[in-house]
């Protein structure tokens, strides 16, 4: 629109006909591009997707594999977590355009999305399950049978056998034999055992599911492969959308492409419109972006360099073409050279806007009818447009990747405390899946900023546990004992008043007794409850309390 529309500003009676030739040409360019890409050149998607699937799937694995060691987490683990979060919307965004591909593969959209989400809950499960294996292993709490049960799991994922789907019963076999004995005596041991052995029970479920699928997707069976994890349900495909930050940023192309258009009037520039064009295009491409400036900067210096390359066709190489055999010899070299480069990840930032700008810029027509002045004043233009919104983005909607991280936690934990509060009806998967991509697009907004990104990404995966853990308490709330969920209701309350509060400090020892007081009550009465509850009542007690001294039974005085 901004590409044709501003230019016919002082000419509105030949919209209709220079319209018409835009679709016209538009079209004739998608469809010599198809037939090239399908038929002569045809590249698919599908197999980058799978490999990249591959990889992540095998730093998944790598992952568990060092929390299962017990060993003490180091700067390689640390890593590995970092980058499962961090390469999750990079794989989302492929997945996508699975749909559109000519590879097989176009059919093996949904196993292809529920794979991504179940791999992004194995980070909260592990996560989770990591979290225990310390206290355990702190406390001398890893026995050699649960020792045995770890390291089987261990080489289960690390075989990468896809069909070897007949262990996961046996894991399970493996893992109830494991269960302790609950009753008053219970102590903290106990209770973090118990909520290891359900989050490994959730592990083997997923580690199933992500193996099936995978097969799946390797065989290209067209029926969706049997899933165990959340009783085979798929996970539901939502993204994190912000309406604000989409709000600042339109208004911030308003007001760059109205002060060039302002400036453009005003000055009864004839070319104007290139340099409103230009200022459209440079915010429409990098509008989803922290900082859109040095991107922007960097598509004006493509365009410099991309108005000179034109400069020497124009005035030096297309007046001695006079067929269109020599134009195609002419323009090849360059050209190929430079799609060559824009299909290289390392060289695309620079290769594709130089392409784009050189391809637009050289306006051919029928006849050569190439003028120096107006070429110069169009160039002018396209400078002007550009430098013009780099600064007006830098003053309306620049924002750091670390203040934009943090808005992220932000609202994942107001998310936290509405549901504590019993004032967000989110079921499980709807949560889960929401927060964990709130996560996948935190990690590497850390990564690139100046520290904290290690502690903030484990405090984010500590809230989401949280979450999860709130919600199945509320889940399991309405079979207990009245006095047990009295004393649930106001640890909630509690909970909810800490995500409230706009820092991210650690919550208060106050909030700390009262979850001591509700898994005192809840291990008074084991026989009226799960050991799910205890689960979630020690998640949240390490989610928020991490550093906190171990739990331990008070006994009153009569």
């Amino acid at each position: 629109m901004a590409l044709v529309g501003f230019p016919l500003v002082d000419s509105p009676v030949s919209v209709w006909d220079v319209v018409l030739s835009r679709v016209e040409e538009i079209t004739l360019g998608i469809v010599c591009t198809t037939v090239i890409g399908t038929i002569v050149f045809p590249t698919p998607l599908g197999p980058a997707l799978i490999a990249r699937l591959n990889g992540w799937i095998g730093d998944t694995a790598a992952w568990t594999k060092d929390v299962l060691s017990t060993a003490p987490e180091g700067p390689t683990t640390a890593a590995a977590r970092r980058k499962v979060a961090g390469d999750a919307g990079e794989i989302a965004m492929l997945a996508t355009h699975l749909a559109y591909d000519t590879s097989n593969l176009q059919t093996a959209t949904v196993p292809v999305a529920i794979l991504h989400q179940r791999i992004l809950l194995s980070l909260l499960v592990v996560s989770g399950a990591a979290d225990r294996i310390r206290l355990l292993r702190e406390a001398g709490g890893i026995t050699v049978p649960l020792r045995a049960v770890l390291d089987r799991i261990s080489a289960w994922i690390q075989s990468g056998r896809g069909a070897d789907l007949s262990e996961a019963p046996a894991v399970h076999a493996d893992i109830d034999a494991l269960e302790p004995k609950i009753d008053a005596s219970a102590d903290w041991k106990t209770v973090v055992l118990v909520g290891l052995l359900v989050r490994l029970r959730e592990l083997t479920d997923l580690v199933h599911d992500i193996m099936a699928l995978k097969r799946q997707i390797r065989t290209e069976e067209p029926r969706l492969a049997h899933l165990t994890f959340a009783q085979g349900e798929t996970i539901r495909t939502l993204q994190h959308r912000d309406h604000v930050m989409a709000l600042h940023s339109a208004l911030s192309v308003t007001i760059a492409i109205g002060l060039t258009s302002t400036y453009w009037i005003m000055t009864a520039w004839p070319e104007g419109a290139g340099a409103a064009s230009l200022a459209a295009i440079a915010c429409a491409f990098f509008a989803a972006q922290d900082d859109p400036v040095p991107n922007i900067v960097a598509f004006l210096v493509a365009a410099v360099i991309a108005l000179i390359v034109d400069a020497i066709y124009l005035f030096a190489i297309l007046p001695r073409a006079h067929d269109f055999e020599m134009l195609l010899l002419a323009f090849a070299p360059f050209f190929l050279i430079l799609r060559a480069l824009a299909s290289m990840p390392a060289t695309a930032r620079a290769a594709s806007p130089i392409t784009f700008i050189a391809a637009t810029q050289l306006a051919l027509s029928s006849s050569y009818n190439a003028d120096f002045t107006t070429y110069i004043n169009g160039s002018a233009a396209t400078v002007a447009g550009l430098s013009g919104t780099a600064i007006i983005i830098s003053i309306f909607r620049s924002v750091s990747a670390e203040w934009t991280a943090w808005r992220l936690l932000r609202r994942n934990r107001n998310d936290i405390a509405s549901i504590a509060a019993h004032r967000s009806p989110a079921t499980l998967d709807v949560f889960a899946t929401l927060l964990l991509d709130r996560l996948s697009l935190v990690v590497p907004r850390l990564a690139r900023a100046a520290g904290g990104a290690d502690n903030a990404a484990s405090s984010a995966l500590a809230d989401i546990r949280v979450g999860v853990n709130i919600l199945g308490l509320q889940r399991e709330a309405d079979h207990l004992p009245e006095q047990l969920r009295r004393a649930i209701r106001i640890m909630l309350d509690a909970i909810s008043t800490h995500y409230r509060r706009r820092d991210l400090d650690q919550a208060n020892l106050s909030l700390l007794g009262s979850i001591d007081g509700v898994i005192a009550i809840a291990v008074q009465d084991p026989a009226s409850i799960s050991r799910e509850l205890l689960l979630q009542l020690g998640g949240i007690r390490r989610g928020l309390f991490p550093n906190a001294p171990p739990y331990a039974q008070k006994v009153e005085e009569t």
